[in-house]
C-alpha cells in the first residue's frame, strides 16, 4: 500500500489550516511517550543505566518525581567561557485528557496504522526534550544523540503505547521502535523527519513536502506538482533528504537535481529548487 492510498483511506474531509504556526529552526526536540494508564519515575539508578547503555557515560544531574535530568559526556556544547554537555530532560507522566493534535498532524501519520485509537486510548504521556542541543556543532552529534535517547526511552517505558515528535508530527508503536533494523546513519531521518502528502482542494495538483529537517537547521522540501504518482515524489524526497543529511549539502536556490522518470531518479531530468515559503502549516521559508 503506497502512501496516496493511505491518505485517501485515512482522509477525505478538508483539511483546515492555522498558518500562525511557526517553524523554530533549531528548537528544542520533543518526544511524547503515549500512556494508557498513569506510570512512575523509574528510579535513578535504573534510568541511569539504560541511558548509560545508548549514550555512553552520562551525569544524572537531576531526578525526583516530577524530572529527571541527563547530560551525556561525550557530546559538548561550546560557549564563550567554555564549553558543557547539552542536558536531556524526562517530566513526569502526567494527564492529557486525550493528546490534542490538529487535524493536518493527524492525517499524516503513516507510520502508525492505527494512530487514531492510540491517540483516543492514551490520556497519559511522559514528555522528554534536549537542552542547549541546538547549539551543538555538529547535526549529526545532535540526531544521533536523540535517537539513542529515544531508543533508552522506549525501553525505560515498557507502559508506552507509542512515540510522537512533537516536531514532525511522525508517530511510531513502541514495539516498531524496540524492533527496527534501520542503519545508525538513517535513524534520524526514518524516526524524526516526515514527509507529508496533501491533495490541494478543486484542483489536480498535489503537494508532497517534508517536516523535521529545520530542527538540525537543514532545509526541508516541498514539491507542488500535478500528472505525476506522488509515491515516486515521496520516494524522491526521502532519497534527496538523505543525501543531504549524508552530505551537509542543502541545494542552493537556482540549483537543479536529479528528477524522476517512470518511478526512478533520472540524470537526464533536472528539476529546479528555489527558496519558497511553505504552503502548509507550519509557515516557514525554506529551500524547496
Amino acid at each position: 500500500m503506497g502512501i496516496l492510498d493511505k491518505f485517501n483511506k485515512k482522509e477525505s474531509n478538508s483539511l483546515k489550516q492555522d498558518l500562525s504556526q511557526k517553524e523554530q529552526p533549531g528548537s528544542v526536540f520533543i518526544i511524547h511517550l503515549l500512556m494508557k494508564e498513569k506510570c512512575e519515575m523509574p528510579s535513578q539508578e535504573k534510568m541511569t543505566a539504560v541511558m548509560e547503555k545508548h549514550l555512553g557515560e552520562v551525569d544524572c544531574f537531576c531526578h525526583d518525581t516530577k524530572v529527571a535530568g541527563f547530560a551525556p559526556k561525550k557530546y559538548k556544547v561550546e560557549f564563550k567561557d567554555g564549553s558543557m554537555p547539552p542536558q536531556l530532560m524526562v517530566m513526569e507522566c502526567f494527564k492529557s485528557d486525550g493528546y490534542q493534535l490538529d487535524d493536518i498532524t493527524k492525517s499524516q501519520m503513516w507510520d502508525c496504522e492505527n494512530s487514531a485509537e492510540i491517540l483516543s486510548e492514551c490520556n497519559y504521556q511522559v514528555v522528554a526534550t534536549d537542552m542547549l542541543a541546538g547549539a551543538m556543532t555538529d547535526y549529526k552529534d545532535r540526531a544521533d544523540m536523540m535517537m539513542d535517547f529515544m531508543e533508552a526511552l522506549v525501553e525505560l517505558y515498557p507502559e508506552c503505547a507509542a512515540v510522537q515528535f512533537q516536531t514532525s508530527g511522525k508517530m511510531f508503536t513502541r514495539e516498531k521502535i524496540l524492533n527496527h533494523q534501520i542503519p545508525r546513519e538513517d535513524r534520524f531521518i526514518y524516526f524524526a523527519v516526515n514527509v507529508r502528502f496533501f491533495n490541494i482542494e478543486n484542483k489536480e495538483d498535489m503537494l508532497v513536502d517534508t517536516l523535521g529537517m529545520s530542527t538540525l537547521y537543514l532545509p526541508d522540501l516541498q514539491y507542488h506538482f500535478h500528472g505525476m504518482n506522488p509515491n515516486w515524489v515521496v520516494n524522491h524526497a526521502y532519497n534527496l533528504l538523505s543525501y543531504m543529511y549524508a552530505n551537509n549539502a542543502p541545494i542552493k536556490s537556482g540549483e537543479t537535481v536529479d528528477g524522476v522518470a517512470d518511478g526512478h531518479m533520472e540524470r537526464t531530468v533536472q528539476w529546479k529548487c528555489r527558496y519558497e515559503n511553505a504552503l502548509i502549516q507550519p509557515a516557514s521559508s525554506s529551500e524547496r
